[in-house]
């Protein structure tokens, strides 16, 4: 008799919302829709014909979470170094096109995954639906109707006067019926806009009109500071209503900053496994150690942990001792040392310039004994039940 632990199912994390269900479709080997996680997707910033630098990107891009890459497509120069980007990239490569369609078929005959189309700006593109959604359907290509608050075709800006949520989701609709009509369905949407609350509108009225996958983006969102308070208000608010299968975040920034960012807004709401987590004071009259660089050195120094782990860093007696024995691992300071928690169990106390050092130590230790836990079959987190094998 041999006895073998076959671990405990952990429940899954709360969510504000359940998903909305839509259809399901495939980006190359990431699938899209409710089924399926939420995606994160970013843009090279390279000339797409520098095959190199922007696989170099790409490669860059995949090391940071990125699920999806989208690359620029205004050129024949660019449609020829397509296929050898689709084929080498790591991840699903979609194409994004505008103004031009025969670089719609160029794509979709050189192997990309998607392509985006932005129907406001591709000259006579209701008229060659049939045709690409023909293309598409026969190399297993989906396509993105990527519609975007400055590029809306005239007729709705005379309608409506701006670009409103009503002209955004109008144009959406519009595209997508002339897809389904000639049967092709691998298709999601985008309604962008850089206003937050009228990009939110936007989707919400989306949503109501369709069961299609959605890609969620605040278009021209600005530089780093600012782009990250608009998407993740934006995002926060329709992913909060399930609303939402795949995302980007516009950033005049890196690409590799709109991948971070684009999953610590879903780690947040608990729609990806949460990694690293530190949880620290904003520092006050109270704190008796410098917080601020403390939580920096500490985040630094656990960059690179790809286990779930809760840190606290705390600066002061009132809250400190509290949300450290909450927390995988913690530290409250004051009076020049620091009480080191690990599940919630003081383990040892040590001097302040010590503490750095010790919390990176044994936030090490515990994600080793997290790995080697986890491939002998045992939740950490939730514990194991024996079972007995005859």
């Amino acid at each position: 008799m041999a006895s073998v632990n076959l671990g405990m199912p952990k429940p899954p994390p709360p969510v504000l919302a359940p998903r909305r269900k839509t259809r399901q479709i495939h980006v190359g080997s990431v699938g899209v829709g409710s089924d399926y996680p939420v995606s994160v997707q970013s843009m090279t910033t390279t000339p797409t014909t520098n095959i190199n630098a922007t696989l170099q990107q790409i490669a860059e891009l995949t090391a940071a979470g990125c699920d999806i890459v989208r690359v620029a497509c205004p050129s024949a120069d660019d449609a020829e170094a397509l296929p050898i980007i689709a084929k080498k990239s790591p991840i699903p490569v979609i194409a994004d096109i505008h103004f031009q369609p025969k670089y719609v078929f160029a794509a979709i005959e050189g192997g990309c995954a998607a392509v985006r189309v932005n129907p406001g700006n591709i000259r006579k593109f209701d008229d060659q639906i049939k045709e690409i959604a023909q293309a598409a359907k026969d190399h297993g290509t989906s396509i993105r109707i990527g519609v975007n608050a400055g590029s809306l075709h005239p007729s709705l800006l005379k309608k409506y006067g701006r670009p409103t949520p009503e002209a955004l989701v109008e144009s959406a609709v519009w595209e997508a019926s002339l897809f389904e009509e000639h049967d092709f369905h691998d298709f999601k949407i985008s309604v962008k806009h850089n206003d937050p609350v009228v990009m939110v509108r936007a989707y919400e009225m989306l949503a109501e009109r369709g069961d299609w996958p959605l890609h969620l983006g605040v278009t021209e969102a600005g530089p780093a500071f600012q782009g990250t308070i608009k998407s993740a208000t934006a995002f926060g608010a329709l992913l909060s209503q399930g609303i939402g299968d795949t995302i980007r975040v516009s950033l005049s920034a890196p690409p590799v900053e709109e991948v971070k960012v684009g999953l610590q807004i879903l780690q947040s709401l608990n729609l990806r496994e949460r990694k690293l987590e530190i949880v620290s004071c904003p520092s006050c009259g109270r704190a008796q150690v410098d917080v601020y660089t403390l939580a920096e050195n500490v985040t630094e120094g656990l960059k690179d942990l790809t286990v779930p782990l809760r840190v606290a860093v705390m600066g002061c007696v009132v809250n400190g001792p509290g949300e450290a024995r909450e927390a995988d691992l913690g530290v409250a300071s004051g009076n020049g040392k620091g009480q080191i928690f690990v599940k919630g169990e003081v383990i040892k106390t040590v001097p302040e310039d010590q503490i750095v050092e010790t919390l990176i130590e044994e936030a090490n230790r515990i994600a080793e004994s997290m790995k080697s836990e986890d491939e002998d079959g045992e939740d950490p987190v939730a514990g194991g039940a024996v079972v007995s094998v005859h």
